[in-house]
């Protein structure tokens, strides 16, 4: 079948699973798009936690980028010695860093980044853990069996849940090997990702709201038609990509805070995500 056509296939696959989830998110984020908004704490949150992990890669020019331009740029326009203060302007790429792909991203009407449900910003972290068949296999995907393990060893994937998949890549940040482009390996970008059919999985048999990798996309590198950004994120969920820190993490029981950029209609955006455990 031609890449368009799975897309397409994808799209219309989804559309009325699309349709129901956005509505119930909406609902969801009428109260939580004003300021002040307040959300009962998760049990997890609420027993208390021993140590704080930075989920957040550095964020700077040199962070490498899913198309390989630069994501941002900085132009100082105050100096301290001269003006007496330091200011920068900032040009920003919203999918660059450890950043959030919101409903909008792709679909014609999905919910902005700041149309987020205050509830899905505080939620359960599971990391299915693949780095050792990623090591041997750059190009290896998050399957069901991944995620059914981790259910038979953990229990049920917890109500409004983060499924994070650590593939390791967050050593290579800084080496070519994080992006995978290879001349002499046909097919773009090499690295992880999540399966269509693990995404299927996750969005018929658990209420898991936020799915995170740790490397530059939802989909692993080769992918032709993005068919799990396609599945998951017009359904109300979101994404978070170039996740950090998932070596320092329980597997289960960690409670994560995504510091979600409140930005009238955007797509995503550069996120503060915070492991609490």
């Amino acid at each position: 079948m031609c890449d368009v056509c799975v897309t397409r296939a994808v799209k219309e696959r989804m559309l009325s699973r699309r349709d129901f989830f956005r509505a119930s998110a909406a609902t969801a984020a009428a109260a939580a798009v004003g300021g002040g908004a307040t959300l009962a704490a998760p049990p997890a949150l609420a027993q208390g936690a021993r140590q704080v992990t930075d989920m957040t890669h550095l964020f700077s020019p040199d962070f490498p980028t899913f198309g390989g331009v630069p994501g941002v740029e900085m132009r100082k326009d105050f100096d301290f010695a001269e003006d007496g203060y330091n200011l920068y302007t900032l040009t920003v790429n919203e999918h660059t860093g450890t950043h959030i792909d919101a409903p909008l991203h792709f679909s014609e009407d999905g919910l902005s980044v700041d149309e987020l449900p205050l509830a899905s910003l505080v939620v359960p972290l599971c990391v299915i853990d693949i780095r050792e068949r990623a090591a041997g296999d750059r190009d290896t995907q998050v399957t069901p069996d991944d995620i059914s393990a981790w259910i038979a060893r953990h229990g049920d994937i917890p109500e409004n849940a983060c499924v994070a998949m650590n593939s390791g890549w967050a050593t290579k940040v800084g080496t070519p090997e994080f992006r995978g482009a290879d001349p002499a390996r046909p097919g773009g970008l090499h690295f992880p990702g999540f399966h269509i059919e693990a995404t299927e999985f996750l969005l018929e048999e658990t209420p898991a709201q936020v799915m995170a990798v740790d490397t530059l996309s939802l989909d692993h590198g080769p992918s032709p038609d993005f068919a799990t950004h396609y599945a998951w994120l017009p359904t109300g969920r979101y994404g978070i990509e170039c996740l950090a820190g998932l070596d320092e993490v329980p597997v289960a029981g960690a409670t994560l805070m995504v510091g979600a950029p409140k930005l009238r209609g955007g797509t995503g955006g550069q996120a503060r995500v915070i492991a609490l455990h």
